[in-house]
């Protein structure tokens, strides 16, 4: 059955001319006004009727709309920016009977343990009812998501009622980069702290056209969706710092990231001056050749 229409609303772009709202370029805002981009990432999140749903940065409402049109149980708006309240309150008042609770906040500083109202499902059955949809500031994407996956390794935050997933956009880059497998050139750090915590998936390209103003890159929609055991049974600390540090000269061989003498305090696995010995111990102890590359 087709899922039931808001009532008429304005549209988005004349919502902007309406209030006289641009894109800040500190802010790292791009608009995503095409509809049908709009509802394809709502629906990659999954089957949100009747779930409850959290958007991150939803600026005058685009993503929003084609949220509620799939009549989720509730929905919760975090935005930054106080310029767009205006059209979200005008958002909410047409979603009647769905509640939307609208946050005046910076999502870094956001604390999400009380966003879904949903009970706590063990993370060894599927995953909850609740749902992260974010057109996502080029700017703050990667900062957040670390922070996103190190509350996931701690069933913290959003995931202390169980395994939330999340559709995301990203830069088409760091989008590929997440999803990239061992042996892939564009494997890194985020792709390896990812890909320990979640299953990663790489959708589908936004093109650049789509958003305004019109971005220097193209965008990527990806889902991840928190694993019931994590690939590295590691704290969510001790697997970025390895990742962090044998990537810091991702180009030369692994041994050099393990145990280079020339770093910052945080960037060194081992103290002096054994250092370099206890890199090649620990690689043959993976059984890892230490000139292979870090991406291999």
């Amino acid at each position: 059955m087709a899922a039931p229409r808001l009532p008429p609303l304005p549209s988005v772009r004349d919502l902007l001319r309406l209030y006289r709202l641009r894109a800040v370029q500190q802010l790292s805002q791009n608009f995503l006004l095409d509809g049908g981009t709009c509802s394809r990432l709502a629906r990659a999140a999954g089957p949100l009727r009747d779930a409850h749903v959290c958007e991150v940065g939803p600026g005058p409402g685009s993503v929003t709309r084609a949220v509620l049109a799939q009549r989720p149980a509730s929905l919760t708006l975090v935005e930054k920016d106080t310029r767009f309240l205006p059209a979200l309150l005008m958002l909410r008042e047409a979603a009647a009977p769905c509640p939307v609770n609208i946050v005046a906040g910076d999502v870094l500083r956001y604390d999400m343990s009380a966003t879904f109202p949903v009970e706590p499902t063990p993370w060894e059955q599927p995953c909850t009812s609740a749902y992260i949809i974010g057109n996502l500031p080029f700017s703050i994407s990667t900062p957040l998501v670390v922070r996103w996956l190190r509350d996931i390794s701690r069933r913290e935050g959003a995931w202390r009622t169980g395994r939330v997933r999340m559709a995301l956009t990203f830069q088409k880059e760091v989008g590929e980069r997440m999803a990239a497998e061992a042996g892939d050139e564009q494997r890194c750090r985020l792709s390896v702290v990812a890909q320990a915590f979640c299953h990663v998936q790489y959708r589908f390209t936004i093109g650049g056209h789509v958003f305004t103003p019109r971005p220097r890159v193209d965008a990527a929609a990806v889902v991840l969706t928190p694993l019931r055991q994590p690939r590295i049974p590691l704290h969510f600390r001790t697997v970025e710092k390895v990742a962090r540090c044998l990537f810091h000269m991702r180009q030369k061989t692994i041994v050099s990231g393990a145990g280079w003498p020339r770093c910052a305090a945080w960037q060194i696995l081992y103290p002096e001056p054994a250092r370099s010995q206890l890199a090649l111990d620990t690689l043959a102890l993976a059984d890892l050749d230490a000139t292979c590359r870090p991406y291999q």
